[in-house]
């Protein structure tokens, strides 16, 4: 089985006070997610974070708004993804493009707000996934995403502009899965469940489900 990138250790020392990026989106191991950030708080957080090679956490808003209002604070989910920056340019003064990627799951203890809205958690790692799959439900959605990839290549010959990144590690059930809950279209509720499952055969089971009720496979 091909090792997933989100083995990558990082030093642990970091999830003490591990900068927090609440969206309304989820980031799933070894997911791509690219954000425009221009938020001061938050371009001083990804100018530290490449200084330190250090990643920042990214959660599911739980309530609240992405960007910051005085009296209306952001609170994140309790189980968010772990973002490696892994490219940054500057659009314009002020402005940064970066490309991230989701490597370890976490879990905040507890968090706080800083002066200057930049919201900092106590975390704990998560485990990788348990891997105990149906192999007949992983193969067909293995073969499912195949499918989609394949189709994707042929639509999108940028592959800067692909949901995925490679590598693609086929052989690996939680890349199957997470990247196919990725695509799901349903509410990011339903992915933040998702994400926050221990066993990557409770995932591809309840993707393969959907699949079958909407005649994907």
């Amino acid at each position: 089985m091909s090792t997933s990138s989100t083995d990558i250790a990082f030093p642990l020392p970091f999830l003490d006070a591990l900068p927090l990026f609440p969206l309304n989106t989820v980031l799933f191991p070894d997911g791509r997610l690219p954000l425009r950030v221009f938020e001061k708080r938050y371009v001083d957080m990804v100018r530290n974070c490449m200084r330190d090679g250090t990643p920042f956490g990214v959660c599911l808003i739980a309530s609240g708004d992405e960007v910051a209002r005085p009296g209306h604070p952001t609170e994140p989910e309790e189980i968010g993804c772990l973002a490696e920056i892994v490219d940054c340019n500057m659009e314009q003064l002020g402005v940064l493009l970066i490309e991230t990627r989701g490597r370890q799951r976490f879990r905040v203890l507890s968090h706080t707000t800083r002066d200057d809205g930049l919201l900092v958690a106590q975390a704990e790692a998560l485990p990788a996934d348990i891997i105990d799959c149906k192999l007949e439900l992983l193969g067909e959605c293995l073969a499912a995403l195949r499918r989609i990839v394949s189709a994707l290549h042929t639509e999108v010959p940028d592959k800067s502009k692909l949901p995925f990144a490679e590598p693609y590690l086929w052989d690996d059930p939680s890349w199957v899965a997470n990247r196919l809950c990725e695509l799901l279209p349903v509410p990011m509720k339903a992915k933040q469940m998702l994400m926050a499952l221990p066993d990557a055969g409770m995932r591809i089971e309840i993707v393969h489900r959907y699949m079958r009720q909407h005649h994907i496979v």
